[in-house]
């Protein structure tokens, strides 16, 4: 009895020896590495002084066929000019629908790029600013009321964010003037497995659609051409491999934790026979 005690001690410590590198192999599995570079962002901005360099690369945002318009228009007698600030133009429907559904929601630039306004007409939006457009409307209007006031907005100003970002959605923009930094953080950033140098701009424009690669590592993101976003601007974060590995272990994990438990369940089984 002694004898098979002792054996049994044995056989448990050269099991346990025989274990130990398949527990040290399920952990380097279940345990993912990446590397602490390829995450910050500017890395080649200095830290340790101020900075300053001219903005030259913002271009005014211009009015696109599709886009719609809020036209505000005031005037010395608001009663007259009420009529510009309730159109009818609607985006789904009829005029004649007034539905939660299809809402009256601003001046449509149609495909060829006019709006249509009481008392005016036909005026051309596409291909200029905010501020332009708004200086035309202001001319037109001398000749029906006295000191007119002009404002144009464009209301269906948006960006898509998608890929490896805490938060993708379409997001609606209330400034004409924002950057691609700036529609990442309504975005709730890039997650810790998006990779800062893989950052794809998708931009379509003059009926064409440009894929543009953006590298949030360097600081020249802020002087390039595309750092101001456009309307309709979509942008796509790339998950590296460590994004795809944590996928991937989830489905792994519950097979090698069976697997073990099998093994440990065997053992034990011839053990204690």
């Amino acid at each position: 009895m002694l004898f098979s005690k002792y054996k049994n001690k044995d056989r448990q410590q050269f099991m346990i020896k025989k274990l130990t590198p398949c527990y040290i192999l399920l952990m380097l599995l279940l345990t993912s590495c990446g590397s602490y570079k390829d995450i910050p962002y500017f890395q080649d901005l200095a830290h340790d002084k101020v900075t300053e360099e001219d903005v030259a690369n913002y271009t005014p945002l211009t009015i696109k066929t599709a886009d719609i318009l809020a036209v505000n228009v005031s005037s010395k007698n608001p009663e007259s000019t009420a009529i510009f600030n309730y159109n009818l133009n609607r985006v789904n429907g009829t005029n004649f629908d007034t539905s939660r559904e299809n809402p009256v929601t601003g001046y449509l630039v149609n495909e060829k790029g006019f709006i249509t306004l009481p008392l005016l007409g036909a005026v051309k939006a596409a291909g200029i600013t905010t501020d332009s457009l708004a200086s035309t409307i202001n001319r037109l209007l001398i000749k029906f009321y006295k000191d007119p006031m002009v404002n144009i907005r464009i209301i269906n100003l948006k960006v898509s964010i998608f890929g490896d970002v805490a938060k993708p959605n379409a997001y609606t923009l209330q400034n004409e003037r924002t950057t691609i930094t700036q529609a990442l953080s309504l975005a709730g950033d890039l997650n810790i497995t998006g990779m800062r140098k893989n950052v794809i701009l998708i931009r379509e424009k003059d009926g064409k659609r440009k894929y543009i690669p953006i590298d949030l590592t360097s600081k020249n993101i802020f002087k390039s051409e595309y750092y101001y976003l456009q309307n309709n601007d979509e942008i796509y974060v790339q998950p590296d491999r460590t994004k795809y590995a944590t996928v991937d272990r989830g489905y792994r994990t519950a097979t090698l934790l069976l697997s073990g438990l099998s093994i440990i369940a065997i053992v034990l089984s011839n053990l204690y026979r």
